[in-house]
């Protein structure tokens, strides 16, 4: 019988929360009456179905016992293939948080499986990872986003800059791997030193004093968003919202310390709320996104767009309200009114191959 597969993990700095935002959406559905498979993709790149009632320390050390191995084929009809057969999934609720499971690497996968999935496609996750383009495009859209520079060694990366500055990854997450640091050989070392920035990294300035605020945006049964969220950070504690401050204090995501719904200002919540809307149409969400802003003295900055957020950023629908189980539902809902993407062959007829001559005529 087919039915839906939630899958999580994955070979990403943030395995370790897509195993819980993952267990949680396993767990929810099954008590919703949907039964799921649970895909756990391991951080050696491999692909295991597992029981669904496991809970999170089962994970800790790797694969859990008893755990059964897959193979995800690229080709239509096939998908995660057990013992040389394919299961029957119906759709696949994608729960894996970073690259490369956020990044597009894996929606390229599931388009060329003709599996159907949660979350944006392989254009619009790759554009919600890349910090550079996606500040390139919400600014060419007119949006006010935080300035961002490719980090190089080429004096005009720095003109204009002044220390202290911000270094993120190019290609990652929303609080992995960030660095403040205080001067351009700092930044440039990064590059060698960080796991995280070997494929790039971004810099930009460090705005002294903001607060950071998020929203949380749905497209199914309509564009829909959350109430708005400001982080409380612990006196003492780190001067951007880090890894730590967001997934490890007060016992995980859903237990931080936070102001919800957050005080603004009307027209500070206004200009949020429709930047939001501008940022879902112009990425192509689909599903649930998390979007991160930076305010100061009343102005707004767009910060970044989290397209597979930490517990599918089920906590801040308080306004509207709306449980972690409707959220899900209606997730799968939305891709159960989806076709699987369709590739054409249309006019590729052989005509271009029939009248040309010798490979060898061609070479010069």
């Amino acid at each position: 019988m087919s039915k839906p597969a939630v899958v999580f993990g994955g070979p990403s700095p943030e395995h370790d929360i897509s195993v819980l935002t993952g267990l949680q959406a396993v767990r929810t559905l099954f008590d919703a009456g949907v039964d799921v498979f649970a895909l756990y993709w391991a951080k050696t790149g491999r692909w295991y179905a597992v029981d669904p009632h496991l809970e999170a320390a089962s994970f800790a050390d790797g694969v859990p016992d008893h755990a059964k191995e897959l193979h995800l084929v690229a080709e239509p009809g096939e998908g995660f293939v057990l013992k040389k057969k394919p299961l029957d999934v119906s759709l696949v609720v994608n729960c894996c948080h970073g690259a490369p499971g956020e990044d597009g690497s894996l929606q390229a996968v599931f388009d060329l499986a003709g599996l159907r999935y949660t979350g944006p496609d392989a254009a619009g996750s790759n554009l919600g990872m890349d910090k550079l383009a996606f500040g390139a495009v919400m600014a060419g859209a007119g949006l006010q986003s935080v300035p961002r520079r490719l980090v190089t060694d080429d004096d005009e990366t720095w003109v204009g800059l002044n220390a202290p500055y911000i270094v993120k990854p190019r290609f990652g997450g929303s609080s992995i791997g960030i660095e403040v640091v205080s001067d351009r050989r700092t930044a440039l070392d990064l590059l060698k030193t960080s796991p995280h920035m070997r494929q790039g990294a971004v810099i930009e300035p460090f705005l002294e004093g903001c607060r950071d605020y998020l929203i949380a945006v749905r497209t199914y049964p309509e564009l829909q968003l959350s109430a708005i969220e400001a982080p409380v950070r612990d006196a003492g504690a780190a001067n951007i919202y880090n890894y730590a401050q967001k997934y490890l204090a007060g016992g995980g995501l859903e237990g931080s310390v936070r102001e919800l719904p957050a005080q603004l200002l009307g027209g500070i919540e206004r200009t949020i709320r429709e930047t939001a809307t501008k940022v879902a149409g112009l990425v192509g969400v689909r599903s649930v996104a998390r979007v991160d802003f930076l305010v100061r003295d009343g102005e707004v900055w767009l910060n970044e767009i989290n397209t597979i957020p930490g517990s599918l950023a089920a906590y801040l629908w308080i306004d509207p309200p709306i449980s972690r189980r409707q959220l899900l539902l209606d997730m799968i809902a939305e891709v159960e009114n989806t076709t699987s993407r369709r590739f054409t062959t249309s006019g590729a007829d052989g005509t271009a191959l029939r009248n040309a001559a010798s490979i060898a005529s061609k070479l010069g």
